[in-house]
């Protein structure tokens, strides 16, 4: 149960909010951002894409279902602190089939060190992000010094120019999947989610998941039919080795599929610039257009950069738009001209929200056999 330790929240250009600490007593210290889910808080808190920021849950109330292992993207809590309006302790779902029932978010969470605020204005607190930026934050249930924490919070670095999938990544390559499925994939690791596995699992692919800095070389040796790039935290443009070890698989001519930061760095790859984006998107509601099939998706997104609308479109004879967002215009697909490769700013596998994008796995699935033929 909650004790309602004060605590406060603390923004880099000087906003502070004070409530009450959730999950374990700390102070912690990253980029402020907001997921506009009405579900799924549990795979978002586990997303490697999340690792070094605070994550604001638009929805009023977080933890009213409690905490299942088999809803975790990755073996642990990946946000660095958590912001809700209304935090439930007491939670309720259905326990058929299930040998291990849920827990609640407050032991989930003092079990695995988490640290955050709830009793926050979190309509009041997103309105100022959309409208400031995304920006540096501290969280503290250990003190509601100010000028203490102002000091603390001056010492954090930007998210631009940090590389952090390095710190999220596997430390040794592992297996998923049959060994006996007729396709063999390499996966960069740069913090992808268990679901992404399982969607390529589930086509037939037999995966090789690989940490973040391996070479191409080391990966060639397993004799991959094709390459993935996944999600992941921080910002692409400090990840040269992402960026070389990408080219490196074009010029092999292998199927080559990314995801989200992925994507980015397969941009980086064909000399398309990223960007930081203002306050970014985060949510299972984002519209998408597929320029292709001539038909809209919703899909579920989470990056705070992006590659740069205006190089796509001037480098038609490199590059094929097959995504714009309708919300914003911003890029969220392409693929290489004259190679077999593509990437999508979203998230197909989507583990809390709809299915929409599912037939890109597919149509990967029949690159890969293509390139066998």
């Amino acid at each position: 149960m909650q004790d309602y330790t004060p605590a406060i929240l603390l923004l880099e250009d000087g906003t502070h909010f004070q409530a009450y600490g959730i999950g374990r007593k700390g102070t912690v210290v990253g980029e402020i951002c907001f997921n506009t889910g009405m579900t799924g808080y549990q795979e978002v808190f586990t997303d490697p894409s999340y690792f070094g920021q605070i994550l604001v849950m638009t929805q009023v109330h977080i933890g009213n279902y409690g905490a299942l292992e088999e809803e975790m993207e990755s073996e642990d809590i990946r946000i660095a602190g958590l912001v809700v309006r209304n935090f439930s302790d007491h939670f309720s779902r259905p326990l058929e089939g299930r040998e291990k029932g849920p827990i609640s978010l407050s032991d989930w969470f003092e079990e695995r060190g988490l640290t955050g605020i709830a009793g926050v204005d979190t309509r009041a607190l997103v309105r100022h992000i959309r409208t400031k930026g995304a920006m540096n934050a501290i969280i503290s249930s250990e003190t509601t010094d100010l000028d203490e924490l102002k000091k603390r919070l001056a010492q954090q670095p930007s998210m631009e120019g940090l590389e952090l999938a390095s710190q999220v990544s596997t430390s040794k390559p592992y297996f998923w999947g049959e060994e006996t499925a007729p396709y063999r994939v390499a996966v960069a690791d740069f913090g992808v989610k268990r679901n992404i596995l399982r969607c390529l699992a589930e086509r037939g692919c037999y995966l090789k998941v690989f940490p973040a800095e391996t070479p191409l070389r080391e990966m060639e040796e397993w004799s991959p039919d094709g390459y993935f790039l996944s999600n992941g935290p921080g910002d692409p443009a400090a990840m040269e080795y992402a960026v070389e070890l990408t080219r490196g698989i074009l010029a092999l001519d292998k199927p080559l599929f990314g995801i989200c930061l992925g994507h980015q760095i397969l941009g980086l790859a064909v000399d398309l610039p990223t960007y930081k984006m203002h306050h970014g998107h985060r949510g299972i509601n984002q519209p998408v257009k597929n320029r292709l099939r001539k038909h809209a998706e919703i899909t579920s997104q989470n990056h705070g950069f992006g590659v740069s609308p205006e190089a796509v479109r001037e480098k038609a004879e490199v590059v094929e738009i097959t995504h714009v967002n309708l919300n914003d215009d911003t890029i969220e697909g392409y693929s290489i001209i004259g190679r077999p490769a593509f990437s999508v700013q979203f998230h197909p596998e989507a583990a809390p929200g709809p299915h929409d994008s599912r037939y890109l796995f597919d149509e990967f699935v029949e690159l890969l056999k293509k390139s066998r033929s």
